[in-house]
């Protein structure tokens, strides 16, 4: 009970953002309760200006404010080495590494049939025509070591297969069940320097 139905409304919607419960939701409740009306004002545009203005990049997928992002702008970055990520986290993790410098494709998830999610879900087409148009040299799997992230790894592998292309996988340095976000930039990094050909983890 929280004695208003204002307040409950607003811990409701709270808690519906990843890893907030009704405790911390309530808590950010309190916290914009005490902001000044400028504050609730500034914050409330940003999120407006947030979902109006974010761009998708045509090339990578990831999210940014211009049509092409400033990481496939670069002209220093090796356009034949792709790193394939689930989301903008786990971009921004290996960003942070200072040890990859190639491109990047953002799925934007991965696939999960319990969860209804399938190729056709992610920004797998649009991957297909980057390879077709870029002729990358390496693909480099950089997603979650789960079932699910496993799963999209085996059906890129199969779908991308050919002679001119190798299909990497980051080393299992990071446990399986593990979010790359969550993971430090040192082993991050190390896995990244020592991924191996994807053919050689699946025959081992």
């Amino acid at each position: 009970m929280y004695l208003s139905k204002f307040i409950e409304d607003a811990v409701n919607e709270l808690s519906k953002l990843p890893g907030v419960g009704k405790k911390t939701a309530f808590r950010y409740v309190l916290h914009l309760l005490d902001l000044p009306e400028q504050g609730i004002t500034n914050l409330t545009n940003s999120i407006k200006s947030l979902k109006t203005n974010a761009k998708r990049c045509q090339t990578c997928n990831v999210i940014n404010d211009m049509d092409t992002c400033s990481i496939c702008q670069n002209p220093k970055r090796d356009i034949k080495k792709i790193c394939i990520v689930e989301n903008l986290k786990d971009l921004l993790a290996i960003e942070q590494t200072n040890q990859y410098f190639g491109l990047y494709h953002v799925l934007d998830g991965v696939i999960s049939p319990l969860e209804g999610i399938g190729p056709s879900d992610l920004s797998i087409d649009l991957l297909e025509k980057r390879i077709l148009d870029e002729a990358p040299m390496e693909l480099i799997m950089a997603l979650n070591p789960t079932i699910e992230g496993d799963t999209t790894i085996f059906y890129l592998t199969k779908k991308f297969s050919q002679p001119h292309i190798q299909i990497s996988i980051i080393s299992r340095g990071i446990a399986f069940g593990s979010e790359l976000d969550y993971t430090d930039s040192l082993t991050l990094g190390r896995s990244i320097e020592a991924r191996q050909p994807y053919q050689n983890m699946i025959s081992n």
